[in-house]
């Protein structure tokens, strides 16, 4: 029997995860059947059980997948810190969310995993300690900016971080309601409100 790489597995874990990203838009997550995931994937029981148990694995899998570049990049700018100005920063998490939405639609996945988080707790835990993740990411950014003059002293780094995060789901709201031409200039409105930079000194 032919041995399956990692390879293989990996584009079969997309391919279904593909899918259910369709079907979940199309059809919403609790009229979305196990039968209707595997016809959407072209794929047998087995197969798609093989790497998802539930369709509350691949619910939490995608929430996963779509956090993933926002808190990469938030983790880069944390690790590096090189003068970034706040706004810069917020303008290149819309940008990647803009991006993977046109993609993917991002966005209509989210607001469908956020309404999905309010009934089940593994997946309001996993959002939690996501977000978490990238809120803890530019409290260091934030402290970095306090300690140089570029934001006040007077709120906590933690309450600044958290006000910076609130922007992000009323952007991914807006895109998954709204034309995108209504949103097109926020990333260059969010530099433009923040400007300053922990290198300008």
């Amino acid at each position: 029997m032919p041995k399956v790489t990692q390879q293989h597995m990996d584009a079969r874990r997309e391919q279904i995860l593909d899918a259910a990203r369709r079907c979940f838009l199309r059809d919403g997550f609790h009229s979305t059947s196990m039968q209707d995931l595997f016809a959407e994937a072209r794929l047998s029981a087995g197969a798609v059980y093989r790497h998802f148990t539930s369709k509350d694995e691949m619910i939490l899998a995608i929430a996963e997948e779509n956090m993933r570049d926002v808190l990469d990049v938030t983790l880069a700018v944390a690790t590096n810190r090189q003068g970034q100005s706040i706004g810069a920063v917020m303008a290149e998490l819309l940008e990647v969310v803009r991006a993977k939405s046109a993609e993917e639609d991002l966005a209509g996945l989210a607001v469908l995993v956020w309404g999905e988080a309010m009934r089940n707790r593994s997946l309001a835990r996993k959002l939690d300690h996501l977000m978490g993740r990238i809120r803890a990411n530019l409290i260091i950014l934030v402290r970095d900016h306090q300690e140089h003059g570029d934001l006040p002293a007077n709120v906590t780094a933690e309450a600044i971080a958290s006000t910076m995060l609130s922007v992000l789901p009323g952007y991914i709201l807006q895109l998954a309601l709204l034309d995108p031409p209504v949103v097109a200039e926020v990333p260059d409105a969010v530099r433009a409100l923040w400007p300053g930079t922990a290198g300008e000194r």
